[in-house]
């Protein structure tokens, strides 16, 4: 039987990223996420908006850069995985558990015209560490052309009949 671990979401950060440091010098960035759902018809007094906030842990490069450009109020695109966290509670005694996502990839997008808004393209960043500006998406740790990208040249002197 297969199994996927998927995410792909877009909101908007509640907080300035929390950086910190492991004993072993990687670097983990916290992000705490909104992202909201309408819901309803298309009369204002049916539609209905819910907002649901998440935990995003980003570790090594794609979190230094989250860090670097992200802030409070900033439209992110984040890819990721599941992660279900457990601990037993020290004041209760009581066992915990809760869901994160772990970033996978991470598209930083423009404000719509917010004031602030330094970048007016989508910056890809993938587990590699490099980013990319331009509408590209990650796959598997390599940037696909986004749309507008002039395709490579061809080649006539190819004698391959494909």
């Amino acid at each position: 039987m297969a199994n996927l671990n998927k995410v792909m979401l877009i909101g908007n950060l509640t907080a300035d990223p929390e950086v910190r440091t492991t004993p072993r010098g990687t670097s983990l960035t916290e992000l705490r996420l909104a992202v909201n759902r309408v819901t309803g018809g298309p009369n204002d007094a049916d539609r209905r908006e819910e907002t649901t906030f998440l935990d995003v842990t980003c570790w090594g490069r794609i979190g230094e850069i989250a860090a670097q450009y992200l802030s409070k109020g900033r439209p992110v695109f984040i890819e990721g995985r599941l992660q279900m966290d457990t601990w037993e509670d020290k004041q209760s005694g009581q066992k915990r558990s809760r869901i994160r996502i772990i970033a996978e990839n991470l598209q930083l997008l423009s404000s719509g015209g917010r004031e602030g808004a330094p970048m007016s393209q989508p910056r890809s960043v993938n587990p590699s560490g490099g980013y990319r500006q331009g509408g590209g998406t990650s796959v598997g740790g390599t940037q696909a052309p986004s749309q507008g990208q002039a395709p490579m040249p061809l080649d006539d002197d190819d004698d391959i009949p494909f």
